[in-house]
Formats: C-alpha cells, structure tokens, sequence
C-alpha cells in the first residue's frame, strides 16, 4: 500500500454504493441475478454470509494492493497480493502476487515507495488477464485490509473500466478496528499543548502495539500477511469467536 498522509487517514476514501449496503448476502443474490458479465456473475454467484454469521466460520482473505497514487481516477494497480487466513489459521503457502501493468504512468513516488519500475512491468499482464484468478480467491471471503480508502475503490474502478461494471465486497478494516481503539475521542486542549499526538494506526505502528514482528512494507504479498497476522491479533485480544460478522465489517 502507499504512504498515507494524515488527511487520508482521517477521510476513507468513499465510493459509490458499498458505504450504502447494509445487507451484503442480498446485494450478492441480487447481483447473481442481473450481472450481465459471466465473470462478476460467476463472482457474486458463490453468495455471501450473513451479517449475523460468527467470525469462527467467516472464510477470510487478506489482500493487499500497491498502486501508483492514491486517486483511482488517475492512478493504477501496479501489483497485488492475497493471503487466505480464518480466525484459527493463515495459510500462507497459499498466498498468491500479481504484477500487473497499470492503466496510468508509474511516478517517481510510487517506485520510491513499492520498487517496482517500468522494466518490472514491461512485460506484465493486464489486470483483465488475472482477474479469473482473482475472482475466484475473492469469491465466498470477507477482504481483509489495512485502510478501506484504497483495495475496494482501486478494484471497483479497474473492474469497471475492463468489464464495464464494478466490483463491490464487504470488508474487514484492521485500521478501522485500531481506530475504535485509539481514535474515538479526540485529543484534549491540553494534550495538544503539550505535544501528544494521536496514536498511530498505521500497519507498522499498529503491529507493534500487538508485538508483531517488523516486515518490509509496500510490498503487497507482505502487506497482506502482515494484515492477517494483525486481525488475528486483534480478534484474540479485544474480540470473542462468536463476533458477529456485523459488528466487524463494512
């Protein structure tokens, strides 16, 4: 994932439809039943739980995208990464990456950032060229990420422009649950004068709070495990198994 600014960290970036779904196992039938595109109906065919289902039976997938900035109006997927995981394991001997070739120009910041340059992606494929693979990772899970402004609108976008409609999922926000945590009141006057900031939610910061190990970020396979790694964490120490879908997703 890119660097994110405080400006981002405050406001998710939002996108059309998915803030308004309360029911996601009815957008998925309904979706099953009007798609026009055999791929995003063969996605939404695999249907979804319901809101009420434990987090002990919830199928979970870790996924992790680096991109060339932060707007999917202008920027593009450069590379992606998934690992599947539920509450009890991570399978990381199934962890999949794609290098893709993005629809906008790489900029100087996100090769500083991700290390992937024009050669590494001269010869990558389209994102059209891996979406079966992807769809079908995708397919039944709950999302996993760190910060909900960039997986679901960067995908939702790349879809639409290659099959000529969106792509929307429900979602588990690791940021957003470090955030209840952390974020729910805002800093005093006082505080402020003297020189506290707000805690951190970034992955990194966030990992260490749980004493996970330090990994290489911005690069999307690790991003993604490092996300599992952190729900895991914070499920076993502020969650029961029986959490009900509904009280984690978005």
């Amino acid at each position: 994932m890119l660097y994110l600014g405080p400006t981002s960290l405050q406001s998710p970036a939002r996108h059309p439809g998915a803030e308004r779904i309360t029911d996601w196992q009815q957008y998925y039938q309904q979706q099953a039943a009007s798609s026009s595109n055999s791929l995003l109906r063969q996605f939404y065919q695999a249907g979804m739980l319901a809101g009420d289902t434990a987090i002990k039976d919830v199928p979970l997938l870790a996924l992790d995208i680096e991109t060339t900035g932060l707007d999917p109006a202008n920027s593009g997927i450069v590379s992606l990464g998934t690992v599947p995981l539920n509450l009890q394991r991570i399978y990381s001997s199934q962890a999949r990456q794609w290098l893709v070739k993005p629809r906008f120009a790489l900029s100087d910041e996100s090769v500083t950032l991700h290390r992937i340059t024009h050669s590494d992606i001269a010869g990558a494929p389209d994102l059209s060229d891996i979406l079966p693979q992807l769809l079908q990772q995708l397919a039944g899970k709950v999302v996993v990420v760190h910060y909900r402004g960039i997986e679901r609108p960067f995908l939702q976008a790349a879809v639409k422009a290659r099959l000529g409609a969106g792509l929307l999922f429900p979602l588990i926000d690791t940021m957003q649950l470090e955030a209840r945590l952390h974020r729910q009141q805002p800093l005093s006057f006082w505080q402020r004068l003297r020189g506290q900031r707000p805690v951190s939610i970034r992955l990194a910061d966030s990992r260490l709070r749980y004493g996970l190990p330090p990994y290489r970020p911005h690069h999307a396979v690790t991003d993604a495990l490092a996300c599992a790694e952190l729900l895991q964490a914070q499920l076993s120490r502020y969650y029961r198994a029986d959490t009900p879908l509904s009280q984690l997703w978005c």
